[in-house]
């Protein structure tokens, strides 16, 4: 059995709230920059806009769910996901009602992309969530979604969730059996559950074999539980930043990365980004096409005063290089 992937290469954005740190003072978002980020995504011919999720993290960021909502008045193109919401944090029974509601804001436009993390422990501690059931909850929490997708009354008695008994949620998502659901993950075991449970793949931070390995995992997940697939989502978050030298990119990604995760990214950006000029960044790109991606989501890294002309400048330089890709 192989996967069946989409038919063209889709290029989106990642993150919609954001300010260039290290800063002082407070943070105080603005309507006025939404609206701008959005329609400058969306005259650029990008295809989708994403948003990351922390409940603690070593920058200041804002709920996915709750900005996506607020891009979803300004355009009605775009595709808008989450890069991924940490479903294991929440309880899935409320989760599954903001969804239904965003896929209905969205008017049947959204993707849900899921994942366990782990970089920050304690936001599970907050949470009070065991850090090593971070799995098992995510399992079970997609299957409490997806019944309250079918838009009949649900029962549930799980080892985390439950029990409760014919519980109607209504109206049901817009979309038919909910908004597809695409998993995170890098060892074996996340890869073969995704093949068991999940409408796609959404990666981050590894190289084009490594993407390629995880689809023949994933495939091989499905078959082991004797799941038949339909068009399956490819996506990977590539980290990206264009300039006039190779050089300058790195520099410019090991200074955002390493604040951001708070740790020396020089080595992990040299290994996982899209750097450099045009071509070469167009290069990166197709290498994970090659792989199977058909959803690149570019988080494009500099300040925070810089992004517009990152997206416009990719938009014009980059994007043309992949014609023959994105119109397939």
């Amino acid at each position: 059995m192989a996967l069946q992937l989409e038919p063209r290469l889709r290029v989106g954005i990642q993150t919609i709230h954001r300010r260039t740190e290290p800063a002082s003072g407070p943070w105080e978002p603005r309507i006025d920059e939404l609206v701008s980020l959005v329609e400058l995504v969306d005259r650029s011919g990008y295809d989708s806009l994403w948003t990351g999720d922390h409940i603690s993290f070593a920058v200041p960021i804002l709920d996915p769910l709750l900005q996506l909502a607020q891009a979803a008045v300004v355009s009605r193109r775009l595709t808008l996901g989450t890069s991924v919401l940490l479903l294991p944090l929440r309880h899935p029974t409320p989760v599954a009602k903001q969804v239904t509601t965003l896929d209905h804001l969205t008017e049947g436009r959204f993707i849900l992309g899921v994942g366990v993390g782990g970089e920050f422990p304690r936001e599970y501690e907050a949470c009070d969530v065991p850090l090593k059931e971070r799995g098992a909850r995510l399992a079970e929490g997609v299957t409490v979604l997806r019944k309250f997708f079918t838009g009949a009354p649900v029962t549930h008695h799980g080892r985390f969730y439950g029990p409760f008994a014919e519980v109607p949620m209504r109206p049901p998502p817009r979309q038919p059996n909910g908004p597809p659901i695409w998993f995170a993950g890098r060892k074996e075991p996340a890869l073969r559950r995704i093949g068991r449970l999940g409408d796609g793949y959404l990666s981050y931070v590894i190289t084009p074999d490594m993407y390629r390995a995880a689809l023949d995992t994933i495939e091989a997940g499905a078959a082991q539980g004797g799941r038949a697939l339909g068009v399956f989502g490819t996506g990977h978050l590539l980290f990206t930043r264009l300039d006039r030298s190779y050089e300058a990119a790195l520099d410019r990604a090991t200074e955002t990365l390493s604040v951001r995760y708070a740790m020396d990214f020089r080595k992990a950006a040299q290994r996982y980004c899209a750097l450099g000029t045009a071509p070469q960044v167009a290069e990166t790109i197709r290498s994970f096409h090659a792989a199977g991606v058909r959803h690149v989501i570019l988080d494009l890294l500099g300040p925070y005063e810089e992004r517009d002309r990152q997206i416009a400048q990719v938009a014009a330089e980059v994007l043309p290089l992949l014609r023959d890709l994105t119109q397939g």
